[in-house]
């Protein structure tokens, strides 16, 4: 199949589940598609078992030849970041830049550790060739919030203003640390580095600070251009090329990409949009912005639920996966609790620890960086533990955001102060 015959088949497929969830279902998007994903890939095994003739080989080898890890940080994730950020309230956000800025940073490093020991000692006990530094690969890649998941659940459900931009703040800046504290983590486990948490911490605060800067300068030059002109159609299309420029420049100088797309995305939603855009060209570019998010959402997670026939899954590690889920689940109380207790008694923000928690999704980030991982006696089994524990997450944590948050919007309350 060439490339566009394939695009246009995995739209379709994106169209027939979106207007089939619209019209019978309306569950959350991403959990809607991996659903679909999934059954499609079932399908085609089916197909290609007994009936060859159905043009379903051909779909299986594009699917296997396909690079997920480059779609997803090659292309997807500066679209969908910079859209993402445009949604979020900047002065909220600056009003929990502490609670953010601990989750995303010292939250991950916590977690990857808690993780990857837990995760070590699992597989010594199962008898499975997993070392510490391979276990804290995946500790490290499953750790960050997966921020098009989270952000797709907190548009399902009714939080509250602290909560949900405490968590679409964390997410939108964890990937980038993860990303970092992933790449330390692989290269010691590969034996091209050396341990070093200085040098680690160090890094991630080079290229989280340097992507941070390179997006604010960026997003300040487009906004002092846009404010010369009154066209909606050059704002829209100033706004693409800063969601694109600044992550290809941090690429270029070796900064975070994803921090510097969402501090571009942030500084545009709100004041771009305030200072340099009038209400038609408003309408405009969020309307854009909000389609480009969905459309890419969708076939992200249908690729997602696809992947399953690329992932190698041996029912041996069955107790591995299970075990990964738990350990994951709670180093994400464990991260996030403090600071649930602290909304909790000091704003009233009900069962804000469970809110946290639940609503940190894992979802393709962490698959595309599992993907990443060279071959080895390793690869399967982080590969198929992240794909187990990240179809749990969009499956289940994605389906039961919604009760949660009503649960916690049962009895809201006005807090007493700000972190």
């Amino acid at each position: 199949m060439t490339p566009f015959q394939l695009a246009a088949l995995f739209l379709s497929l994106v169209a027939a589940a979106g207007w089939l969830n619209a019209r019978l279902l309306r569950w959350p998007t991403a959990t809607i598609m991996v659903i679909a994903g999934l059954a499609n890939a079932g399908l085609l095994v089916v197909l290609e078992r007994w009936a060859p003739r159905s043009g379903a080989g051909p779909v299986i080898a594009a699917v296997h030849g396909l690079d997920f890890p480059r779609a997803v940080m090659g292309y997807m994730l500066a679209f969908l970041l910079f859209a993402g950020a445009m949604q979020v309230d900047l002065s909220e956000l600056r009003r929990r830049r502490l609670s953010v800025w601990t989750l995303a940073t010292l939250g991950v490093l916590a977690s990857t550790l808690i993780v990857g020991v837990g995760l070590w000692l699992v597989a010594g006990a199962l008898g499975l060739p997993l070392g510490l530094a391979w276990a804290c690969v995946f500790g490290a890649l499953i750790s960050p919030t997966d921020p098009i998941a989270v952000l797709a659940a907190v548009r399902e459900g009714r939080l509250s203003k602290v909560l949900e931009v405490v968590l679409q703040g964390e997410a939108l800046f964890n990937d980038g640390v993860g990303i970092v504290v992933f790449t330390a983590a692989l290269a010691i486990a590969a034996g091209g580095g050396q341990i070093s948490p200085v040098a680690t911490v160090a890094q991630v605060v080079v290229q989280a600070a340097g992507g941070l800067v390179l997006g604010m300068l960026g997003a300040a030059l487009v906004i002092r251009v846009m404010r010369a002109i009154d066209d909606y159609a050059v704002e829209v299309t100033l706004s693409l090329a800063l969601a694109t420029g600044v992550y290809a420049i941090a690429q270029g100088l070796g900064v975070s990409g994803p921090i510097a797309v969402v501090a571009a995305g942030l500084l545009v939603g709100d004041r771009g949009v305030r200072t340099a855009m009038s209400e038609t060209t408003q309408r405009y570019v969020r309307a854009f912005w909000t389609l480009v998010d969905e459309v890419l959402n969708g076939l992200l997670f249908m690729l997602l639920g696809l992947e399953v026939l690329v992932i190698p899954l041996d029912v041996r590690l069955l107790g591995l996966w299970a075990a990964a889920l738990v350990l994951v689940l709670a180093a994400r109380f464990a991260v996030v609790m403090p600071w649930g207790t602290y909304f909790q008694l000091r704003q009233s923000q009900r069962h804000a620890g469970l809110v946290l928690a639940w609503g940190g999704l894992h979802g393709a980030l962490s698959l595309a960086m599992a993907l990443s991982i060279p071959e080895g006696a390793a690869q399967g089994i982080i590969l198929s533990t992240t794909f187990a524990v990240v179809i749990f997450s969009v499956l289940v944590q994605g389906l039961t955001f919604g009760r949660v948050a009503a649960w916690h919007a049962g009895t809201p309350r006005p807090g007493r102060a700000q972190a």
